[in-house]
């Protein structure tokens, strides 16, 4: 089959319904009804999987063959409720209890950046409190967004509430844009989190500041969550919330290569808005940083 044909699943995976005997999957969560600004991510993960076609089993730049350790299937969908963001968030708990209880790693396609939370409920069920990498434009702790708690504002900050965090151990890289008062950034400095701002990294190699991540984080349970929106939109328009400014493609692959040696309990990549790039290149970029991030998974060997 040519890749321009078939199904199109994650990579031309196989689409199975059970996470028995799979060490990682990937999933879709077509949500976008907790965004603020521009919808359309819940085509994320549709088009994302569509523009993975290309991609092949090894990771010339790393070495990295997940393939020849992992079984890996895609999972499809979660079926959420597109009326209802309550019950939204408790169908995708639910949905990644189960396939957390079979050890099986998620590999997850946004969707905007509300279902971080429900999938963090699922993972500290499992592990207890986590670490966390997260790429953002925006630091996403609101305490709420035009009255709501539930938001793609606000999932860090519920996070953190209901300790699925270790404060010390949470790297927030990326963040820009302006800001709605001064002390935007002061709470989740007082929680404890590390702060990288975007114009601090300009021109920089990141390669020194994931040797402090993987320093500072060890062998805790770590969980990667990525809005495509911490990229440039230069590089990555297709989203809700673009910000100028931001990290290159290339600094974002340090970020996720960065990740290796790292405890990865889950990793999502969220906020691709197929219509706001309508050439295909924003959810190319996500679809390839879903398989960097396969690719320094616990377990995948290199050359």
């Amino acid at each position: 089959m040519p890749r321009f044909g078939g199904i199109a699943s994650m990579m031309r995976l196989p689409v199975v319904t059970s996470a028995a005997g799979l060490d990682a999957a990937f999933i879709g969560v077509p949500l976008d009804i907790g965004t603020s600004h521009r919808p359309g991510a819940r085509f994320g993960p549709r088009e994302i999987r569509s523009e993975s076609a290309l991609i092949r089993p090894y990771n010339m730049a790393t070495g990295a063959a997940p393939f020849d350790a992992l079984q890996v299937a895609d999972l499809g969908d979660v079926p959420i409720n597109t009326y209802s963001l309550e019950k939204s968030v408790d169908i995708i708990t639910d949905f990644y209890d189960e396939l957390l209880a079979h050890d099986c790693v998620p590999l997850t396609l946004g969707g905007d950046h509300t279902i971080a939370l429900p999938i963090l409920r699922a993972v500290a069920k499992k592990y207890g409190s986590v670490a966390l990498v997260h790429v953002d434009a925006h630091a996403d702790v609101n305490a709420d967004m035009f009255g709501e708690r539930i938001a793609h504002g606000t999932p860090f900050r519920r996070a953190v509430e209901e300790d699925l965090l270790v404060g010390s151990k949470v790297f927030q890289i990326g963040l820009r844009g302006s800001g709605y008062a001064r002390d935007d950034f002061d709470w989740p400095r007082q929680q404890g989190f590390n702060l990288v701002l975007a114009h601090e990294i300009w021109y920089q190699s990141l390669a020194p500041l994931m040797a402090r991540v993987r320093e500072t984080i060890g062998n805790t349970p770590c969980y990667l969550s990525f809005d495509i929106d911490g990229i440039d939109p230069a590089y990555a328009g297709g989203t809700g919330t673009p910000e100028i400014g931001g990290l290159s493609v290339p600094q974002a692959l340090e970020i996720i290569r960065g990740c290796f040696g790292l405890n990865l309990v889950g990793c999502d990549l969220v906020e691709v808005s197929p219509p706001y790039d309508l050439s295909g290149n924003t959810a190319l970029l996500a679809a390839n940083l879903l398989y960097e991030m396969l690719c320094v998974l616990p377990g995948v060997p290199r050359r």
